[in-house]
Formats: structure tokens, C-alpha cells, sequence
């Protein structure tokens, strides 16, 4: 099966402006201005969802693994006195649930359809 780039592209490309946007000293102001916590919870909650469209095969649990990981490195690198930046770890809290949320809706998802595709249960056929 061919794997299409288009997915791991958009995937990558969103994590290098969550990652940009995290650690610019003085980022811009997002439109609605909602505050730091709703903002990572977007972020992580895109990049989850991303991951999982664009890496199909990967056990969720190594994707939540290393979205969490990528919310630690943010918090640690906003430690930088250079950045002016507050790291705190109740981001990196909300990054993670944030990804656990959405991919446990997607864990449901994909067995849900496994069943119907397999004609099991909750394929509404009687």
C-alpha cells in the first residue's frame, strides 16, 4: 500500500508552527484570544488528530508517547531566560490529555469500524 506524504507533511508542518509558536519570544495574538491553557489544548488536540491520519499503523499508545513528549520538550525550552516564556507544567498536563481525548476517540473509532467492516456487532445488521 502506497502511504500518501500529504499527511506526514501536514502532520510535520503543524508540529514545527506549535513548536515555533511556543517558544517565539513575543507570538502573535491568536484571533478570539483564548487563553494559554484552550491554546495548547488546539494544538495538541490538531496534532493528535494529524498523527493519527498520517501515521495509520503506529500504536496510538507510541503516538501518545511521543506527542507528550514533544509537550515536555516545549515546557522544558521555554525555560530558556532568553525566550521570555513561562514553562509550566500544567501545559504539559493539558497537552496530554488533550492527545489521550482524541485518541481515544479515534482507538474507538477504528474498532467500530473494524466491526462493520467485519458485518460484527454494532454494524446495525440483524
Amino acid at each position: 500500500m502506497v502511504v500518501s506524504r500529504f499527511p506526514r507533511a501536514l502532520f510535520w508542518a503543524a508540529a514545527t508552527f506549535a513548536f515555533v509558536m511556543a517558544v517565539l519570544p513575543h507570538p502573535p495574538q491568536v484571533p478570539g484570544a483564548p487563553n494559554d491553557k484552550i491554546q495548547h489544548i488546539i494544538a495538541f488536540v490538531t496534532l493528535a488528530a494529524l498523527g493519527a491520519w498520517a501515521y495509520r499503523r503506529t500504536p496510538l499508545l507510541k503516538l501518545a508517547i511521543g506527542l507528550s513528549l514533544f509537550g515536555a520538550l516545549i515546557e522544558v525550552v521555554q525555560m530558556i531566560p532568553a525566550l521570555h516564556r513561562d514553562s509550566d507544567v500544567l501545559d504539559w498536563i493539558a497537552d496530554t490529555a488533550a492527545v489521550m481525548g482524541v485518541l481515544l476517540l479515534v482507538s474507538w473509532w477504528r474498532r467500530d469500524a473494524g466491526r462493520r467492516a467485519a458485518g460484527g456487532a454494532g454494524s446495525g445488521r440483524r
